[in-house]
Parts: C-alpha cells; structure tokens; sequence
C-alpha cells in the first residue's frame, strides 16, 4: 500500500518507546497475584509472633468467688460471671438430672428450687446465688425413701421419655408449697410454664394432685 509522502523539513512520527518503569498488563496481574497470595500464605502461617503470645487472651475472663449450698451440701467455687446456675450444677457439680432443654426459659426442664421458690437455671447467673439454698432433682428424696410427688409420679405414669420430668416434679413440688395444686384447672394454670413434648399432662395433674392430698 503507497504511504503517503512526508512533507518536506519534516521527519516521519515514530511510536514512543516503552519505559522499563510502564508495567505491562502481564507484568501487572503477576505481581497483584503475588502479592495476594503472600497475604494469604501471612494469614495461614501466622504473624511470625511466638504462639504463647498468639494465644494469650485480650483481657482476663471476669470471674467471681461464690458459696452456695445445693442439696444440703455447701460448695466454695470461682466461676466465670457469665456462668448460668444449670452450667453450674451440670458442668461444675455433676449434677445432670437438671435439663438442658430450650436454654432460652420457655421449656421448664431446667426448673430448680431457689430458697424454696422455683426458678429456671438456665437464665440465672449464678453468681446472683451467693449464698443461696438450690434443690435440684436429686436432692428431694430422703435416701432411698422418694419424695411424694417422685411417688406419685411413678403411680401415675406421669412421664414417657423422662426429659421433662425433672423440672416437672421440681415445679410441681412448689406449685403444692405455694399452695397451687387446690384443682386440675390451678394445676395446669401454675404448671404451664412446664412442657412436656410426650403429652402426659393429664397424669402429671394426678400426679400433683396425689402429692398435694398426702401433704
């Protein structure tokens, strides 16, 4: 193809040559994955720092002395302050006839009593205990002589898979002492806060009522 003349006194335009320093489209995404699999390869590896000071804490867990008897048996104890009296009693003392049901207050399988009131574990900080007096399950019979309602549950049948059962004699023992347990309707109206996924609520209101008529 004829090119066109160049005027005269003039020199033909040549492409600007390429500074070393320009990078090249190659050369950039190279560099941007090197770069970004170093960051990766830092994070994995670790920040170089020993790892005792890896792992060392932030700040130190809050925790609290507390003495508190449960059962009749007086326990001495630091606990961390986000501890519940259910984690308390299950992980700390052994004692697992309490439930873990909901851990949110809406299931009544955790239900101790508290200085003779009934409460739910699972939402009571148990540094809020100090000094308390807790009954749980496996504090209400006297030896091998079980306490009322545990008889009258068995009389009854009040239970099929046994989870709830627990919380539901906890309740229903201080459903009686306050003086709830008069009729089948105040019954079940003081003991709502207790569910029992197998449906053996008819029985469990025997089964208070059988206790209520022995006290």
């Amino acid at each position: 193809m004829p090119t066109e003349p160049v005027p005269q006194g003039t020199t033909p335009a040549t492409p600007a040559p390429t500074s070393p320093l320009t990078p090249s489209r190659r050369t950039f995404i190279a560099t941007s994955t090197a770069v970004g699999t170093a960051v990766v390869a830092g994070g994995v590896l670790g920040s170089g720092l020993p790892p005792e000071a890896e792992a060392a804490p932030a700040t130190a867990v809050p925790s609290s002395r507390l003495a508190l008897t449960v059962n009749g048996t007086s326990h001495t104890m630091t606990v961390d302050n986000r501890t519940s009296l259910l984690d308390l009693l299950r992980e700390h003392l052994g004692l697992t006839g309490s439930k873990k049901g909901c851990d949110a207050g809406a299931c009544g399988a955790c239900t101790v009593l508290v200085d003779g009131r009934r409460q739910n574990a699972c939402l009571t900080l148990a540094v809020r205990l100090d000094g308390a007096e807790v009954t749980t399950i496996e504090g209400l019979a006297d030896g091998d002589q079980l306490h009322p309602l545990q008889q009258a549950f068995i009389d009854q049948d009040a239970f099929q898979c046994g989870y709830c059962t627990p919380g539901q004699i906890l309740s229903g023992v201080a459903c009686i002492q306050e003086g709830h347990a008069g009729s089948p309707e105040e019954i079940r109206e003081w003991m709502s806060g207790n569910i029992c996924r197998c449906g053996c609520y008819p029985k469990i209101v025997t089964a208070v009522q059988q206790a209520a008529g022995k006290k």
